[in-house]
């Protein structure tokens, strides 16, 4: 059926959460923008003068004219002592008709070389990658490890190459454009990738520079006899392609992915595209600032859904998880919006049997959170909310059919879990300004501790310290929600961006039609449910 918003744009309330997510966004601007600028104006500059592109110009240029770019995980790092962004730009575009995960050193940013937020930025593109059958492109400018940091790196950091074979071994290609350095262990990136290109007389790709060879060998060498593109072209069969210039590597590149031969698995849309009924413009003012006031999730899916129309399954029950049926992007979806942000037991039972007619039917789901969690107290423990919480887990975690999860509000305790959070492998997370994740509220969680406190030192016979009690609860609160922004999570990889909620209907598109590069099948069966 065709949803009817009741939203009120003229209204002073919607008025007021308009201008706090705008002013949430503003900040957002400003964090981006930290990751556009690389390593600074310097170091930009110094790049320019030896006549390189930048790493975003670069995947600029190698993308189809005018087609999108979905970068992911651009505040990596955010809170860090690194730089945000960590030194590396993924994300997901069209080259010759193909979508690739392309993945792009920085060299501004400590000569590109990988920290340790480098290196999870890195791993989560693999897995989007190999669970999405996508071609990997790597643009390759990079000085290696970041070696002050490197107990953090080397061990786990031997996981790229393995990934890259492990991506060709599935029948996936991968690709290397080498710009610049690749050197030690990042001379097996093009070693490991099925395409190497490199560009004569600026790619650098060695085990060891002539410094450490002098070191271990004694033998006196120069960079483009260790190993330079007419080297690694005409001696040793490393490079593949040898490009005259930056512009020659990326045609180079983009005929390669012509070639490939490669081909969708997962079905076509089965509906034409239609816009919704509502402005997507519209989305900025439907979250509250003050994520105790709930607010209808059908408002958010009607400015989202192709046409606005939405086939509500068991609307009249546990209702506060609004499930059913649509499609956006013409690719038919199911999905799971919380409602009024807690979750009981008829919710749970009700989210499972959804999620088992989804993969009944092979159709991927959709989970918009605004959950405080699974109801808590002796009346909802006596009916079971722990089995039935289980049995919502339970249904998410063996489903098979792609997730794609939004965190527009709240993601608290184990209702993050049974949305389908960041532990439970969406192919997709994305979370909008507004967003709140965390084991429980801040205000709970300084509340339980206080009381534990207390119950310890009446047990000891103290007198409690009721200045130390307010003292630890706004420590903890304040610990709590600046832990629980979306900034901090994002930057720690918990998400795969922060983004606009008025771009909410097109970053999920661009998901669905990735995640329909690999073939899109239901579970075969699941775990006992406990009833």
């Amino acid at each position: 059926m065709t949803l009817r918003s009741t939203l009120d744009t003229a209204g002073p309330e919607y008025r007021e959460r308009r201008a706090a997510m705008l002013g949430k966004l503003a900040e957002l601007d400003a964090e981006h923008a930290k990751a556009l600028a690389g390593g600074g104006d310097k170091y930009v500059q110094r790049h320019r003068k030896r006549g390189k592109l930048l790493a975003r110009e670069r995947i600029e240029l190698l993308l189809d004219p005018d087609s999108p770019f979905l970068e992911l995980s651009p505040l990596a790092a955010w809170g860090s002592d690194f730089p945000v962004g960590a030194s590396v730009v993924t994300g997901i575009g069209v080259v010759e008709g193909v979508e690739c995960l392309i993945v792009a050193n920085d060299p501004t940013v400590r000569g590109g070389s990988s920290n340790p937020w480098t290196v999870k930025k890195s791993f989560r593109a693999s897995d989007i990658a190999l669970e999405n059958r996508l071609p990997v492109i790597n643009l390759v400018e990079s000085g290696g490890a970041d070696l002050p940091t490197q107990k953090e790196i080397f061990i786990p950091g031997g996981r790229m190459f393995r990934d890259l074979t492990r991506l060709s071994a599935a029948g996936i290609p991968t690709i290397a454009l080498v710009f610049g350095n690749s050197t030690a262990g990042g001379a097996y990136i093009p070693g490991m990738c099925d395409y190497t290109v490199m560009v004569k007389e600026r790619a650098k790709v060695f085990l060891g520079g002539p410094p450490l060879v002098k070191m271990a060998t004694g033998e006196e060498s120069d960079d483009e006899s260790l190993g330079g593109a007419e080297m690694h072209a005409r001696t040793s069969g490393l490079a593949d392609y040898m490009a005259v210039d930056e512009h020659d590597a990326l045609r180079l590149g983009r005929r390669i992915v012509k070639r490939l031969n490669h081909r969708k698995l997962g079905p076509a849309p089965s509906a034409p595209v239609r816009e919704p009924l509502y402005d997507a413009e519209e989305l900025a003012g439907i979250v509250p600032e003050d994520l105790k006031v709930p607010f209808d999730p059908r408002e958010v899916i009607a400015r989202i859904v192709d046409g606005s129309e939405f086939d509500e399954f068991k609307p009249l029950y546990g209702t506060s998880l609004v499930t059913g049926w649509a499609t956006l992007h013409g690719y038919p979806i199911g999905i799971l919006a919380n409602a009024q942000g807690v979750l009981f037991g008829a919710e749970a039972q009700k989210a499972a049997q959804f999620i088992q007619l989804a993969n009944q039917a092979d159709t991927p789901l959709l989970f918009l959170h605004n959950t405080t969690g699974y109801m808590v107290g002796a009346e909802y423990e006596q009916a079971g909310i722990i089995k039935h919480g289980a049995l919502m887990i339970n249904a998410v975690a063996n489903s098979k059919v792609p997730h794609l999860t939004v965190v527009m509000g709240a993601s608290y305790g184990a209702g993050n879990y049974g949305m389908c959070g960041r532990a439970y492998d969406p192919r997709f997370l994305f979370t909008w300004p507004s967003a709140k994740s965390a084991v429980m509220g801040p205000q709970q969680l300084a509340g339980v501790l206080s009381i534990v406190a207390r119950a310890a030192a009446e047990a000891r016979g103290q007198v409690y310290d009721e200045a130390g009690d307010r003292a630890m609860r706004e420590l903890v609160e304040a610990q709590i929600e600046a832990e629980s922004l979306p900034f901090f999570l994002s930057g720690r990889l918990y998400d795969d961006g922060v983004i606009d909620p008025r771009d909410t209907r097109t970053v999920l598109g661009l998901c669905l039609s990735v995640v329909h590069n690999a073939p899109v099948r239901g579970a075969d069966g699941y775990g006992v449910f406990r009833m």
